[in-house]
């Protein structure tokens, strides 16, 4: 074996020993909520731990639903974010195809005053929008959760669909400007089924911030029968703090979808995320 051939190896070795260790520990905490949610009260702080159960109590998890209202929290974060993500995906990608494929004075600087956005955090805005929605008569309600997002308010998803737009050759859309097309029959024929990778991205990414989102709903939402599971969870830990076990059940259920999800698309999330970095 060449001297050139075993660099390789042990290169490439070292950098799987790096990402193997890497998974393992992302994977470790996972791992303990769900062997603690099977353990008994008792079990949970032996020392040194119990990495299986004995008893396995899968009875943790129909417990943790009868604390609290899981199914109606989990209901609630499905409409949520099922209206977000239909939402980020038809607003984003219109914004990102007008600033990409249409060309109309002061473009560039709209774009970069979209992308500028991305520098306040939402503390900064949070007070104005919350006294909007006061006087709309939203408080209390679902729609500051899920109306903005039908505006193109989101200026990441934006950028990273702008950036996978890019990429799209203009002369595909100037041969249909030929043949007749409308710009919105060149947005829906050509441009989002050529973008199916970014467009899962931005669906992943809505998805996770939208079903992990915490303050929005705390700020927003002052009907406990209209909580999300963030929510559901924090109310649950705050009123049963020394039933451990029930806690990681209920976190558990909570993060299986998004694993579920993540499974099924990371292949098309990857993919997504690395193409739209291919032009500036």
């Amino acid at each position: 074996m060449k001297g050139k051939e075993v660099f390789h190896l042990v290169h490439y070795g070292i950098i799987y020993a790096l990402l193997t260790a890497g998974a393992v520990t992302f994977l470790v905490p996972l791992v303990w909520m769900f062997v603690t949610s099977l353990k008994a009260p008792a079990q949970i702080f032996t020392y040194p731990p119990e990495w299986i159960p004995n008893p396995v109590k899968w009875e943790n998890y129909i417990q943790a639903l009868t604390y609290f209202p899981f199914f109606r929290y989990l209901l609630n974060t499905l409409y949520i974010t099922t209206l977000n993500v239909i939402g980020v995906v038809l607003s984003c990608s219109l914004v990102a195809y007008g600033i990409t494929h249409i060309r109309w004075p002061g473009r560039d600087i709209i774009f970069i005053l979209v992308i500028s956005v991305l520098i306040l955090p939402y503390i900064v805005t949070m007070i104005p929008l919350y006294l909007m929605y006061k006087k709309l008569g939203w408080i209390g309600s679902f729609k500051p959760l899920w109306v903005p997002s039908f505006f193109g308010v989101w200026a990441f998803h934006t950028f990273l669909l702008r950036q996978f737009f890019l990429s799209i050759p203009r002369e595909l859309s100037d041969a249909a400007k030929i043949d007749g097309s409308s710009e919105f029959g060149i947005y829906s024929k050509i441009v989002l089924p050529l973008c199916k990778p970014a467009l899962f991205a931005v669906v992943l990414f809505e998805f996770l911030w939208t079903w992990n989102d915490f303050l929005q709903p705390l700020v927003y939402l002052t009907d406990q029968s209209k909580y999300t599971l963030s929510l559901g969870l924090a109310f649950f830990q705050g009123t049963h703090d020394t039933a451990v076990n029930l806690l990681m059940a209920a976190s558990t259920m909570i993060t299986i979808p998004i694993l579920i999800l993540f499974f099924f698309a990371q292949r098309n999330f990857i993919e997504g995320v690395t193409l739209t970095g291919l032009k500036g």
